[in-house]
């Protein structure tokens, strides 16, 4: 087996407009906290090569990687379907992508980022040499709860103690999983840790450029590991996989900015002695095979009335044009959102009735992706994934040793649970956010989501 790492800086110019938390914040940023990054592994066994890299980005999207992807194989040879590419989905870097308000995207960074990440990709497959891999699973606790079914945001003196833990642990991760890379001497080539959770500690006041608390925690650990490396990076290399995140907030959000800055160090720091725990415990692992495999999925898709839009357009116009309707209003900047994304579902609706389904940006089907490293298997689907989603994929999976991570070679919006769609099915993350998006929302994507990563990690063996 042979492993690479590669490492390229994403972070963009001061001045550009983040991401997430809402609607036409103006979130322009101010300066940078800590510095964004696209890190690549490469692992290789037998002539097969898989590489994932993991962006410090709160999403990126379908022409975006299939872009990397022309790059990379220009330069490799590698297929799409061995490159896996992820975001940690820090909501404190530049837009990236179609969701209309949260931030305006930055034309000048678009255009050179697929560069800038397949860069990472290209060195790291450059290299490779000769390594092992090990594996732990540890505890990690006291930084998620499930924002849909707990107490969101409690009070910070509460969280910030160590020994808190939020009401349901069981509907969180409660651990975290650890790769380790190490040269044939010993010496520490690069890791990735796997969790899922917002990386949310930093406040839609904040403006400064930061991976959250996932970004300050793997930037921590790299400097722990300063060893010079060819190509690309200095020190180990250290990925963060963002698990199922949908449903689970970290327990330091929406604070005002000065007690996000301070909670942002108190967590990060909580999750990198998780992962240096798992460092010094990961066990060798067997990798007599590399394996990879994508399948395109067109999952089932929610009946929509085209006069419930039109009355629905009509509801947000209405809100729009009311008398003293101010722009600084989030109901109005909240309305505009709908308004965009519904009449432009509306007009592709319109002009052909009969593929206006497929005329919908998510309603293309989607990439489902595996990898298999020996043991280890890595699903990623494009959705923010709940809790409930994941667990019953680890449960069916053949193996223990598995990781399902969101946020993968597209961003569609949430994959809610069962649960929530029985009780909030006209909810936020069930059906609003597909009509920002301006498609169709999903009708059971719980059931048909854990299926088709069940059927790609079967065609990895």
């Amino acid at each position: 087996m042979r492993i690479g790492f590669g490492r390229i800086d994403l972070t963009p110019r001061v001045g550009v407009e983040m991401a997430g938390f809402g609607p036409f914040l103006n979130r322009h940023s101010i300066a940078v906290r800590d510095r964004l990054f696209a890190r690549a592994i490469a692992v290789e066994h037998d002539g097969q090569t898989a590489v994932i890299v993991s962006c410090d980005l709160i999403g990126l999207y379908r022409p975006q990687v299939a872009r990397i992807r022309e790059i990379v194989h220009a330069a490799t040879g590698l297929s799409p379907a061995q490159v896996f590419v992820h975001c940690t989905h820090t909501h404190s870097a530049p837009s990236t992508g179609s969701l209309n308000g949260w931030g305006d995207p930055d034309m000048p960074y678009l255009e050179v980022l697929p560069g800038r990440v397949a860069q990472a990709v290209i060195d790291a497959v450059a290299n490779l040499q000769p390594a092992t891999l090990s594996h732990a699973e540890v505890p990690c606790e006291g930084i998620g709860l499930n924002r849909e079914w707990d107490q969101d945001a409690p009070p910070l003196d509460e969280v910030l103690r160590e020994d808190w833990r939020p009401a349901h642990p069981e509907w969180t991760d409660t651990t975290c999983q650890v790769l380790a890379a190490h040269t044939l001497s010993g010496e520490l080539l690069g890791f990735a840790s796997y969790f899922g959770c917002h990386p949310v500690c930093l406040c839609e006041q904040c403006r400064y450029i930061c991976g959250d608390f996932v970004g300050v925690a793997t930037n921590l650990l790299e400097r722990e590991h300063p060893v010079a490396r060819p190509r690309g990076s200095r020190g180990a290399v250290g990925l963060f996989l963002q698990g199922a995140q949908g449903d689970v907030n970290s327990c330091c959000v929406h604070k005002p900015e000065q007690e996000a800055l301070l909670a942002l160090d108190v967590i990060a720091a909580r999750y990198a002695r998780a992962v240096r725990r798992g460092l010094a415990e990961a066990k060798p692992i067997d990798v007599d095979t590399v394996r990879f495999a994508s399948h395109q999925v067109a999952f089932t898709r929610r009946e929509v009335d085209l006069d419930w839009v039109r009355e629905r357009i009509a509801t947000q116009e209405a809100i729009l044009c009311a008398p003293g309707a101010s722009d600084a209003d989030y109901a109005v900047r909240l309305a505009t959102v709908y308004a965009l994304g519904l009449r432009s579902f509306l007009s592709k609706a319109e002009a052909d009735l009969p593929q206006a389904l497929s005329l919908s940006k998510g309603a293309l089907p989607t990439e489902i992706h595996g990898l298999r490293f020996g043991p280890l298997t890595i699903l990623g689907s494009p959705f923010e994934m709940f809790q409930e989603i994941k667990n019953d994929v680890r449960k069916e999976a053949r193996s223990p040793l598995t990781m399902v991570c969101g946020i993968t070679d597209d961003e569609l919006g949430y994959a809610p649970d069962r649960k929530t769609m029985a009780a909030r099915a006209d909810g936020y993350a069930a059906y609003e956010v597909a009509l920002i998006l301006g498609i169709v929302p999903f009708a059971n994507l719980h059931d048909e989501l854990v299926a088709a990563f069940l059927d790609v990690e079967s065609a990895l063996y």
